[in-house]
């Protein structure tokens, strides 16, 4: 496992360094250009708000009720025909709307590096570091995790792509001592284009932690199909269902067999992209069963967000 005192005095420093290199970056020129090298900053900034009777952790943020959400992000890109290189620093803030309800937030540092191999095939490698981090077995956790991407387009309509990722996770549990859990997650897709943002998309993921605090390992498998209509060239529609299956190692029912939940998502969401505007609007309905009484719920989830990309 990492040391983690030592990845927090790091994510701290990159933090700084990232910023630091989008500024300067920026003060000089968006267009530098060397051997046909091009190096290009951007930024995003955008506000949302979320009313939810039911929430699924999303490895973003959660929230059961109703919600305020800023996010910045940073980011610059080093990339010439066949090869980019990408920093990126993103900060989410949550304030929730209520009496007795506590905010929070969630930091993210990505550096990925992408290669194009042939027409057909490119390979991207990806290493992630997130501070405050809603998942599956907690709602408050510090992960490092790598990654490697294939992706394989044999025509423009066709599209398939693989990631296998290792993480690493150290937990708060409050005043308890902090505990740890690693495993992998295996992502694998296939995305058919009918047209300019017009798609049919496929989304299967295996993954699991172990862990010694038996309140944190657990398995899951997942699946997703989504399909993206234009309307207009600056509108378009997204209609989705989701399958989600999560086995708990150490958490227990009443009737001592290990906690097993199941969750259906139908959604759709609207994106409205008008220049550097985003505009997006999402609505979820989350069904959810458990052989845990106290987890069987269902209820809705609105989201509301407007971003603006420098």
């Amino acid at each position: 496992m990492f040391d983690y005192h030592t990845v927090t005095r790091a994510r701290r420093a990159l933090t700084v360094l990232c910023l630091g290199t989008v500024a300067i970056f920026t003060g000089a020129s968006a267009s530098a250009q060397a051997d046909g090298w091009t190096l290009e900053p951007d930024a995003r900034v955008e506000l949302g708000i979320v009313s939810a009777e039911a929430a699924t952790r999303d490895e973003q943020i959660i929230v059961d009720g109703d919600a305020i959400t800023a996010r910045a992000q940073v980011g610059v890109d080093f990339e010439d025909e066949d090869t980019r290189f990408r920093l990126e620093a993103d900060r989410i803030e949550v304030f929730r709307l209520g009496e007795g309800r506590s905010d929070s937030n969630r930091d993210r540092i990505t550096a990925t590096f992408e290669q194009e191999l042939s027409n057909d095939w490119d390979v991207q490698v990806r290493g992630r570091y997130y501070d405050d981090l809603v998942t599956a077995e907690s709602s408050d956790t510090d992960e490092l995790q790598g990654s490697v991407r294939v992706s394989y387009e044999p025509t423009r309509a066709n599209r398939f792509r693989v990631r296998g990722t290792w993480r690493d996770r150290e937990y708060d549990n409050r005043a308890d001592l902090k505990t740890t859990g690693e495993g992998p997650r295996v992502d694998a897709q296939y995305r058919h284009r009918f047209g300019r943002y017009n798609y049919l998309t496929f989304d299967l993921r295996a993954e699991s932690i172990e862990s010694d605090d038996p309140d944190r390992g657990y398995s899951r498998e997942s699946a997703k199909a989504s399909y993206t209509q234009p309307i207009t060239p600056d509108l378009r529609v997204r209609p989705a269902i989701e399958l989600l299956k999560t086995r708990f190692d150490g958490r227990l029912t009443p009737d001592g067999d290990r906690r097993a939940d199941e969750l259906i998502v139908p959604e759709i969401e609207l994106l409205w992209w008008p220049d550097k505007w985003r505009v997006e609007a999402e609505a979820k309905y989350i069904f959810s069963s458990s052989n845990q009484p106290t987890r069987e719920r269902e209820g809705y989830r609105l989201t509301l967000t407007v971003g603006y990309v420098f």
